[in-house]
């Protein structure tokens, strides 16, 4: 992306906000606001679409995206074959696959500590497999490049 076009697009939209809003200033818009977390697992979601017709997906959890006024979980959606982003004021109910475990209430705050369980655990791992390679005597594999 070139990084002198980003900058003005960002401008020019919130130029044409404040005009919409009658002439007033429209608060600028920041880059890296929303915060991603990673979050794995299979799940039955009991899901709303934009219409309010209700849905049951079934999906392969890739990511929690959290923003302003908004939370996105990214999956792959098995029944259409491809990544589709789900908004979490719109899950109803969450059956994990693996455990069987159904959330009805407090979905947004289920998803959000499962995946900072799961970021905590893997950070927990990383460090157990760099002090292991770190020990005395333990041979070091060298770049070949």
């Amino acid at each position: 992306m070139n990084n002198y076009i980003s900058p003005m697009y960002s401008q020019h939209l919130n130029e044409g906000a404040a005009r919409e809003a009658g002439g007033r200033s429209a608060p600028r818009s920041v880059k890296g606001i929303w915060r991603v977390l990673p979050i794995e697992g299979g799940f039955e979601l009991s899901y709303c679409d934009e219409a309010g017709n209700p849905t049951l997906r079934r999906v392969i959890a890739r990511e929690l995206k959290i923003g302003p006024g908004k939370t996105i979980l990214g999956a792959i959606d098995m029944a259409h074959d491809g990544y589709r982003g789900f908004r979490a004021d719109r899950i109803a109910r969450v059956v994990d696959a693996e455990t069987g475990e159904t959330i009805e209430r407090n979905v947004l705050d289920w998803l959000t500590g499962r995946a900072e369980r799961q970021a905590k655990a893997e950070r927990k791992a990383f460090l157990k497999a760099v002090k292991e390679a770190d020990k005395p005597g333990r041979r070091r594999e060298t770049n070949p490049l």
